[in-house]
């Protein structure tokens, strides 16, 4: 399975942003999709994850401004960032993983990541 990540770049505090995330290879449409970040001096942090019925769940830094979907049909997974702040600048990376809990604890396969800078 490769990822493919895009769309990051600068954007300013209270616009919007979409990364999205595209799954080739031996992909599966049961699969959970991930997102992370990391920022410069940081850990890798979970941001949001999706399951194969479009169930999702968010940390809680981002809850309500971030939003994950997918077509399962274009294997395709977007990160629609709304009203993002400073300190959201990081590396997003996007994942996979068989199972919902998996995705958070133990990505299978990883994407390359994308640059996101947030100005205030």
């Amino acid at each position: 399975v490769q990822l493919q990540a895009s769309g990051g770049g600068l954007v300013q505090a209270g616009g919007s942003l979409r990364l999205t995330c595209a799954a080739s290879g031996r992909t599966s449409s049961n699969n959970a999709m991930g997102w992370f970040r990391q920022a410069p001096g940081k850990e890798r942090e979970f941001v949001g994850r999706i399951n194969w019925g479009g169930g999702t769940d968010y940390a809680d830094s981002v809850k309500g401004r971030f939003t994950i979907s997918r077509d399962i049909a274009k294997s395709t997974v977007w990160l629609q960032m709304n009203s993002p702040k400073p300190e959201d600048t990081a590396v997003y990376y996007c994942a996979t993983a068989p199972t919902t809990g998996g995705v958070r604890t133990r990505p299978h396969y990883w994407g390359q990541g994308t640059q996101v800078t947030v100005s205030s």
